[in-house]
């Protein structure tokens, strides 16, 4: 029986979570001995009932496992088990991550294996073949570097806590040398390459550990300073940026992964040493624990991580060595992982952040009705413990929030409302289209191409979670304008490399609405295309314009694409007309649609008509397909796709639709038959622009300087003006980042301005108003508020 691993879910198996330890006291007064007996409990848990579930079940979870890979490690030169050698250290890592399921299994009351001195003995000898073989200071590394560093030290290091006494001292010795050998100190000296963000907090956990079982204190000093650089907001490369995104290999939004292996490293690191001699006091953690509540819980949605701040994680999902039955790794996993560290996290804050944010994890739990929380089996039984307790806590669960987030240094947008939540995801030439390496995601060419995934109320939330990245065409990603210039696996290149030349992405946002811009330039071809998203009360509002390409092959704007989940019988109604819901590909063409509706979905306006292709399909493929560890099983999902064709070259292609989640057919009906409800300002290369005159709002992506309805920009910016009655508010942001100030002149009376922000200038009130804004190089968004004359 094989372990279900992948490289990253080393560290969400083997380092997620645990109940926060309160200070150990030791007979003999070691602070060593104090500082390994808490990670013994990070590691552990406490505070439960092992014959309880979850409890029982996950730990007969772990002594399944433990005794499976008892069973089958048979070691040889070049391995400890058959199915995992030392080339690539791929097995080495594997193997280090067996034996630390069997050490748990030894060390865990309640496994049933609990003091087994025959497993301990397995556990040692596994040890030593590793270290002898492979894993000591006579070896240079060879394969990824990851492994070496970071995936097998830190399961080594968790072992040898585990099994401290059993090991003796001169085993310890030779293991610990070796870690030395591969994370030498210099790792922690410059705060550059891949010793930086989550990773930098990684090497930091394994130096901190390899101090403590080795009363090593200038180690443990070591650690603990090399976390500072990882602390304060960066404007450039990996790290959180004051806006909330957060980036790791240079140019990737990663929040949902490494940015979890972040938050948890350092909530346990925090805990570690807190009150000790290594006490972690750099007054900048704080904006760590600001992250929790501005750079994470915008992206979670009822219990799951929104897939685009999750890298080349989301081909991950069931694993080819994975044993029948086990669950595929997707958003809700991804989600309850940072719910987790979250939690962990809350127990050094303050009562008033631990509250809010203990209300936050119990929202999201109880919201998160298709993978609830204490039944994912990736936890231990120490993260289901501290889960646990956040549960029974007093503080009330925190309703879904309700506004806008606007993420302009990763290229992300989150839009929420009374019901449902949709995500943006765009590229430029700070943020990849796609990230791949390691035979992970060599199809997620188009997941930067203007991807809009959205959510309606508790239903479809597995939308994206249910065999979606292995089966959906990735051609027709939802929201997407591509063309069907076929494209090779890794076109573009590894590791976030596929970055476009343009420099127009972001938006505007007031907190509650917003208008977003995407410049978009095409992988691999010659597509080129302006793409709007006006996020207001009830709908996206999605323009499109400029859309042009020269490859001889189709474009088209992909308005949707659901995975139905098993609703086969999900009724698409265009116009009022029920088509057909039975039967596979399944194909119609509307020259002149209104208006469309997906049955417990929701629904889709197109002002004035526009031409509508909808299919109806049964996709197959495998998680293989998409990464090299993946399962080759088929999986089949149904798919309802809507797009709009542009045709083969366009030269000035254009489009404009409402999306509106979990509407009803009678309120898309209703919405479409209400045209005075929006007007489509301008929809060219140069602008696109809306009003909503019930809402008061007009809205506007100026890509060069001009006017369009009242108002005029002397300079490309994003424009959000909000009347409400005899007060407004006029926001502005800068997405080409030059910096340069830039002009704004609304062409309506206005009294004065009651507020500004400092880098807004008030040139002229009266007939007209005119500000001067400098903007600055982030593309964070400028506002005034006036009384209107």
């Amino acid at each position: 029986m094989a372990t279900h691993w992948t490289r990253r879910a080393f560290l969400a198996a083997a380092a997620l979570g645990a109940l926060a330890a309160p200070a150990v006291a030791v007979a003999d007064d070691d602070e060593f001995g104090t500082l390994r007996h808490r990670w013994r409990t990070l590691l552990l848990g406490t505070g439960f009932d092992p014959a309880a579930d979850p409890y029982a079940s996950a730990l007969r979870h772990t002594a399944d496992l433990a005794r499976a890979h008892r069973a089958s490690m048979r070691p040889a030169p070049g391995s400890l088990w058959p199915d995992a050698p030392f080339d690539p250290p791929a097995g080495i890592t594997q193997s280090y991550a067996r034996l630390a399921a069997m050490a748990q299994a030894y060390a865990q009351p309640g496994t049933g294996l609990t003091g087994d001195a025959g497993l301990a003995t397995a556990v040692l000898t596994g040890l030593d073949h590793l270290h002898d073989r492979v894993y000591h200071p006579g070896t240079v590394r060879y394969g990824n570097w990851w492994e070496w560093q970071i995936g097998s030290p830190r399961l080594l290091l968790d072992t040898l806590a585990l099994l401290h006494d059993e090991a003796g001292e001169a085993r310890r010795s030779g293991y610990l040398a070796a870690v030395d050998h591969f994370v030498p100190d210099s790792m922690l000296g410059s705060y550059t390459g891949t010793s930086t963000g989550a990773n930098r907090v990684d090497l930091c956990r394994v130096v901190a550990l390899r101090g403590i079982l080795g009363a090593a204190p200038a180690k443990i000093a070591l650690a603990r300073d090399a976390l500072s650089p990882v602390f304060p907001h960066v404007t450039t490369g990996d790290g959180f940026y004051a806006d909330g995104s957060f980036i790791q290999h240079s140019w990737v939004a990663y929040t949902g992964t490494y940015g979890c292996v972040l938050l948890d490293g350092l909530g346990r690191l925090f805990t570690l040493l807190h009150g000790s001699s290594w006490d972690v006091t750099d007054p900048k953690r704080q904006l760590v624990l600001d992250s929790v509540e501005k750079a994470f819980a915008p992206l979670i949605h009822n219990g799951l991580m929104m897939d685009s701040v999750s890298g080349r994680a989301i081909s991950r999902g069931v694993q080819a060595d994975a044993p029948p039955g086990a669950p595929a790794q997707s958003d809700h996993q991804r989600g309850h992982a940072v719910i987790a560290a979250v939690a962990l996290l809350a127990a050094g804050a303050s009562q008033a952040e631990r509250d809010r944010w203990h209300g936050l994890v119990k929202g999201w739990a109880a919201r998160d009705t298709t993978s609830p929380l204490l039944t994912d089996p990736q936890f231990p039984v120490a993260d289901l413990a501290r889960l646990a307790a956040v549960d029974a806590s007093p503080v009330p669960a925190a309703p879904e929030p309700i506004g806008h987030r606007l993420f302009p240094a990763m290229d992300r947008a989150v839009h929420r409302r009374p019901g449902w939540a949709a995500c943006i995801a765009m590229a430029s030439d700070r943020i990849t289209h796609y990230e791949n390496g390691n035979g992970e995601n060599p199809r997620g060419w188009h997941a930067g191409a203007g991807m809009l995934t959205w959510w309606p109320s508790d239903r479809c939330g597995d939308q994206y979670s249910d065999g979606f990245w292995p089966t959906v065409d990735p051609y027709r990603l939802p929201g997407t304008t591509v063309s069907a210039l076929p494209l090779a696996d890794n076109q573009g290149g590894g590791w976030g490399a596929p970055k476009p030349a343009v420099r127009w992405v972001g938006g505007v946002t007031d907190g509650e609405f917003a208008a977003v811009g995407q410049h978009l330039k095409g992988l691999g071809s010659t597509l080129e295309a302006r793409k709007s998203w006006f996020c207001a009360d009830d709908a996206v509002i999605c323009l499109g314009a400029g859309i042009s390409a020269r490859d001889g092959t189709t474009v088209e704007t992909i308005i949707d694409n659901r995975n139905l989940n098993g609703e086969d019988s999900a009724r698409l109604t265009v116009d009022g007309e029920p088509q057909p819901s039975d039967g596979d590909d399944w194909a119609e063409t509307f020259e002149r649609a209104h208006w469309a509706h997906l049955e417990g979905h929701g629904g889709y306006v197109f002002p004035g008509g526009a031409p509508l292709e909808a299919l109806r399909t049964r996709r197959t493929g495998s998680w293989r397909d998409i990464n090299a560890l993946g399962s080759p099983a088929p999986v089949t999902r149904r798919y309802l796709t809507l797009s709009h064709p542009h045709g083969t070259d366009p030269e000035d292609g254009s489009y404009v639709y409402l999306l509106m989640p979990g509407a009803d057919a009678h309120t898309v009906a209703a919405r479409a038959a209400a045209p005075a409800r929006l007007a489509v300002l301008a929809n060219t290369s140069a602008c696109q622009a809306v009003r909503l005159p019930a809402a008061g709002l007009t809205a506007a992506n100026f890509w060069t300087a001009g006017t369009v309805g009242a108002l005029t920009v002397t300079a490309p910016a994003s424009v959000l003006v909000r009347q409400r009655g005899r007060t407004a508010t006029v926001h502005l942001a800068e997405p080409p980042r030059t910096g340069a100030p830039v002009e704004l002149t609304w062409h309506r009376p206005v009294t004065r301005v009651t507020w500004h922000d400092d880098t807004v200038r008030v040139l002229a009130t009266g007939e007209t108003i005119r500000l001067l804004v400098t903007p600055g190089a982030s593309c964070i968004t400028h506002g005034c508020r006036v009384e209107l004359g």
